[in-house]
Formats: structure tokens, C-alpha cells, sequence
């Protein structure tokens, strides 16, 4: 592609050489450049890409794009931009000929609900006869065909081939996970999103954002780049981006007055059931997942899709046709007459914990057994908060690994149970040893809940990754211990 096209819209300070070139592709990682590429200097947190723009012209770079002063002898193009990953994303934009313009793009934003959420209108707009893709934490999808997610929303680069490779399989709606990560870092920038949802705003990723004032302000950025905005109206910081908005507003709740309101919800351990009201229309919907909170991820789910046209019996024929979300409240147990019930879920922020415990509370007869732990190289200042939320919560809370990374598990647990001010828990370091300490002493009419991981089916351990699905392991589990 000539490098004028791939400049259009590119707010660029200075120009060092020509424009009238063609570029053979498009990289950001130097390691990746080969003759005739456009290396765009990325600078990271880990490292700088202005490091490696020599590196890159040696390998065969024609142009090289940066923030930054550098000096590269010889026949090489320099544009200078005010922002690389702004860059980047209109470039990567412009490589695929703009697919995101021939898609309806639906955002999901928020702490929590954002997987589930994704899931739920995926089924509505299939029920509706589109195509659909999802852009997400668990893995993308394009219609049927699942593609591994490296992280909850690609590089802009990457997501614009994902839009491309979407439209090109005939795709009518991406429904897309948006994190605040993306939007701070410019990754969805110049997409213009059909419908925006905010589901909730709690604790998470001060490491990264520092204060909750930048977290927030970071989620805002996807309703100020969106027709519409579905706001759930029961959260403190949904009645600020109500405020903060300016463009088409539609609200959900259970509590509170709002456009799309939920009423006579009736929850048991296989789901919910509600009265769903809207314009004047009410139809009762039984979705498969249970928990209160679902309800509020179906009204929103629901919001963006009554807002794009579908009716209200499509809507619920869609959210009935949901069987079960990857480990979000997944009752992995089912199928199994143990006497007790085994969930994992995905919850590992304190918020996410404290939801799925007391939706776990409410079906449970006999003892609420928790098994959770945090994960390594993020935010420590939830650790104690969530050993805390496990232990008022749960009968017994079996403290355990998550995801520890480059830390030393034990001084992990040590953090968590610094919050802890009952005597109601056990540590197990190893976490397929805590899950079956869990399912050793688990009664009958009682609820194991195991918390951080859900749909992961990997542990990040100091110098290696393992896999490690927690399906799985309780399936063993269930045979290694001769539970049927």
C-alpha cells in the first residue's frame, strides 16, 4: 500500500523524506520488520520502541514513525506524531480499508459483566438472524469459529485485522469487551461504536491507572466515542456517566426508575428468573445463569438491543437460548449427583468476589465453601479487602494460588489474610490441592465456590506457564476421589 494512503488522517509534526512510497506492511515489533515495512516506535512500560528503530532499518525498514528525536542515516522516511499508538491505530485502520465502518460495533465497559454481557447479546442478535463476532476476555469469535484472545482487547493493529477478518466472513455485528487498558492506550481509537453499555465501576487496576479518579475517567473515554449509551443506573459511578455524556441515553436498573427495569426476579441454583419492563412492554425471561447481578447484565444486554431495533420476544427468546457462559458461575457439577455443587467463576476483584458469594449464598442449603487467592504483579491493595469478602461470606474459606507470577505465592496468601479477622479459613498454597481439600470436606447440600480463574485454562508461576483448567481438575477430582 502507498504510505500517503496509509497517512490519511494521521496528525504527523514533521516529515523527513518522501510519502510517495509503497509500504509492505505495517509492524510495530522490530523483531518483525523485513525489507519495505513501516515500523512504528511504540513506547511501553516494559520498553521503548524508539530503542529499536535502528534495529528496524537494518532488517529492511523503509519508514519509521516516532514521538521521539532519532537519529537514522541514509534513505529512510522519519515522520514524527504527537501520539505512536493514535498512529497506529489510524494506520492500522487504513491497512485493512476501515472494516470497523462496515460493521455495527456494540461496546461493553465496566469492572464487572462485561464477559457474560458479550455472551447474552451475541445469543440475542442470533436469535434476531445476524452474524455476530465477539471481541473478548474468554477467546474472539466469528460466528461459530472461536480464535485465542491474548488479551481482553487486541493491540489497534490487531483489532483492526480481527474487524477485517470479521467483515470479510460477513459479519453484521461485533459485540466487543472494552477495557480501560484499550482506551487509555489508544487501542480502540477512530472506532465508532453503535451502542456503548456500562455495567459497574469498582476497585481494579490501580496498578496500572494509579487512582480510581484515572480509572474512571479512562472507562468515559468509549461513551464519548458512541452513539449511544446504556447506563446501568443502580451504580454510583453509572449516575455520573449519565451526567458526563452528552450523546442518546438509555438506563437499566433493578432499584432505581430507568428506561429497561427489571421486576419479581425469583433466583434458584440453576437461574433467574424476571419480569423485564419496557415502553410499556413486559415479558418474563428465565435465563440459565444465576445471581442477581445476572439480571442486571441481561437488562443491559437487553437495552442495547431493544435500542438497535430488536423486540422484546426476540430479546427473550435470545437470553433463554444462553445455556451457560465459560466460567462465569458456571455450575461445573451438573451433569454429577455429588450432593453438592461445585462453581468457578472468574470473580478476582473484590467486587466480583463479593457478588458471586452472595449470589452462592442465596441458593445455598447447606455450607458456602470458598476457594480464592490473588493473582501476582497486581493491584496488592485489594489482597486484604478480598480476604476479608471471602471470610464474612463463606462458611470456610480455603485460601489458595491464583496466577502468582514473578511473586513468592506465600507472601501473596500473607496479604490476603491480613484482612482476615475470623477463623474460619485454611491455606493451601498448591490450588488443585485446595480445590479437592474443598471437595474433601464438602457435605451434602453444600456450595463450593472457586473464585479468580473461570475460563483460564493456564497458571502463571514464576518462570514458566502450566496448563491448568479448573473444569478439568475437578473432574479428576470427582474420579480421584470417588465422589460418584
Amino acid at each position: 500500500m502507498n504510505l500517503k494512503e496509509l497517512l490519511q488522517g494521521v496528525d504527523y509534526k514533521e516529515l523527513k523524506g518522501t510519502t510517495n512510497i509503497n509500504i509492505e506492511k505495517v509492524e510495530y515489533d522490530s523483531r518483525k520488520v523485513s525489507k519495505g515495512d513501516l515500523f512504528i516506535c511504540i513506547e511501553g512500560y516494559a520498553t521503548d520502541g524508539h530503542k529499536y528503530a535502528e534495529n528496524a532499518v537494518e532488517k529492511g525498514a523503509k519508514v519509521i514513525i516516532c514521538e521521539k528525536d532519532i537519529d537514522i542515516k541514509g534513505d529512510i522516511t522519519i515522520i514524527k506524531v504527537s501520539n505512536s499508538r493514535k498512529a497506529l491505530a489510524v494506520i492500522g485502520a487504513n491497512y485493512f480499508q476501515n472494516p470497523s465502518k462496515k460493521l455495527k460495533v456494540i461496546g461493553i465497559t465496566g469492572t464487572n459483566g462485561k464477559t457474560t454481557s458479550t455472551f447474552m447479546i451475541k445469543s440475542i442478535l442470533e436469535a434476531a438472524g445476524y452474524k455476530v463476532g465477539i471481541v473478548g476476555t474468554i477467546a474472539n469469535y466469528i460466528g461459530d469459529k472461536k480464535i485465542h484472545a491474548e488479551r481482553t482487547t487486541p493491540e489497534s493493529f490487531e483489532l483492526q485485522k480481527l474487524f477485517k477478518d470479521m467483515v470479510d466472513e460477513k459479519v453484521d455485528y461485533c459485540v466487543m469487551e472494552v477495557s480501560s487498558h484499550s482506551l487509555y492506550l489508544d487501542r480502540v481509537y477512530g472506532v465508532e461504536f453503535c451502542e456503548a453499555i456500562f455495567t459497574n465501576l469498582t476497585q481494579d487496576h490501580l496498578d496500572f491507572h494509579k487512582t480510581f479518579e484515572n480509572y474512571y475517567n479512562a472507562k468515559l473515554i468509549l461513551f464519548k466515542n458512541s452513539k449511544n449509551s446504556i447506563i446501568n443506573i443502580d451504580d454510583k459511578y453509572g449516575e455520573r456517566v449519565f451526567k458526563d455524556v452528552n450523546n442518546n441515553k438509555i438506563t437499566y436498573s433493578i432499584e432505581k426508575k430507568s428506561d429497561v427495569k427489571a421486576d419479581n426476579i425469583k433466583m434458584h441454583s440453576r437461574g433467574i428468573e424476571f419480569d423485564i419492563n419496557y415502553k410499556g412492554e413486559k415479558s418474563n425471561i428465565g435465563i440459565h445463569i444465576p445471581g442477581k447481578y445476572n439480571v442486571l447484565n441481561a437488562l443491559g444486554s437487553a437495552a442495547a438491543c431493544l435500542n438497535e431495533g430488536i423486540s422484546l420476544e426476540i430479546v427473550k427468546k435470545g437470553l433463554e437460548n444462553l445455556l451457560f457462559v465459560p466460567g462465569r458461575c458456571e455450575i461445573v457439577t451438573k451433569k454429577y449427583n455429588l450432593g453438592f455443587e461445585v462453581i468457578v467463576d472468574y470473580a478476582h476483584t473484590p467486587d466480583g468476589l463479593e457478588n458471586i458469594l452472595s449470589t452462592a449464598r442465596e441458593f445455598t442449603k447447606g455450607r458456602l465453601i470458598s476457594v480464592y487467592g490473588c493473582g501476582g504483579d497486581r493491584d496488592r491493595t485489594k489482597r486484604p479487602i478480598m480476604g476479608k469478602i471471602g471470610s464474612e461470606l463463606s462458611d470456610i474459606a480455603v485460601i489458595t494460588s491464583d496466577n502468582p507470577r514473578t511473586e513468592d505465592p506465600m507472601l501473596i496468601i500473607e496479604d490476603v489474610i491480613k484482612g482476615i479477622d475470623k477463623e474460619n479459613y485454611i491455606v493451601v498454597e498448591n490450588r488443585r490441592e485446595a480445590i479437592k481439600k474443598a471437595m474433601e470436606i464438602a457435605q451434602k447440600d453444600d456450595v463450593i465456590v472457586v473464585a479468580g480463574k473461570g475460563h483460564e485454562d493456564y497458571q502463571i508461576l514464576k518462570d514458566k506457564t502450566i496448563h491448568f483448567d479448573e473444569r478439568e481438575v475437578i473432574k479428576e477430582l470427582i474420579d480421584e476421589l470417588k465422589l460418584q
